[in-house]
């Protein structure tokens, strides 16, 4: 995996440096936008560093997208099909949560992503990342606490949440075992 990690680092680097120069922005613009600071920008964009979940939404929002076409568009080569062996694979290297994007490129507004958080992480996003999307998050194993502003959802396996206005919002998986869930999300 963490050759296949460092694969995937470098080429989210190359896909933040290609959106940053398409926009004709500098990296001490993109870092003003983001709040990510230069030398990490830098850094990302060489493939020298495997960014955290939290980074990369700083990111996608200030290119105006989400994290899921971010990465999206960092590794999929399109076609209607994406076979499990080419559905690409991110692991946060904060928590260790893995993120498997599982829809093909397409012009549809509907992207699938599997999440496997271990026990005991939590991630948490901003409501901007959530500005551009609808989502429902459905519980496949474990138990996921997901906060959303000030309301607590407690998922319990086959449990489907769909998410109202943007805001503030916590993963949690609180054990005894790792949570593993789809999201769906909808552009637009």
């Amino acid at each position: 995996m963490n050759g296949i990690a460092n694969d995937i680092s470098s080429t989210i680097g190359r896909r933040i440096r290609s959106e940053r120069i398409m926009r004709g922005w500098s990296l001490t613009e993109l870092a003003d936008r983001s709040d990510v600071s230069k030398a990490m920008l830098s850094t990302m964009e060489r493939g020298k560093t495997s960014p955290t979940a939290a980074l990369l939404v700083r990111i996608a929002a200030a290119f105006g997208m989400t994290l899921s076409t971010l990465i999206a568009r960092a590794e999929l080569q399109g076609g209607g099909l994406l076979r499990q062996s080419d559905q690409p694979i991110w692991r946060d290297p904060a928590t260790g949560y893995v993120r498997r994007h599982l829809s093909p490129v397409s012009d549809m507004p509907l992207q699938l992503i599997r999440v496997q958080l271990p026990v005991g992480a939590r991630v948490s996003f901003p409501a901007a990342s959530y500005a551009f999307i609808r989502q429902q998050i459905w519980l496949i194993s474990g138990r996921l606490e997901f906060t959303e502003g000030d309301v607590v959802h407690s998922l319990e396996p086959g449990d489907c949440l769909a998410l109202g206005a943007p805001s503030d919002c916590t993963f949690h998986a609180p054990g005894p075992d790792a949570a593993d869930y789809l999201v769906a999300l909808a552009r637009g």
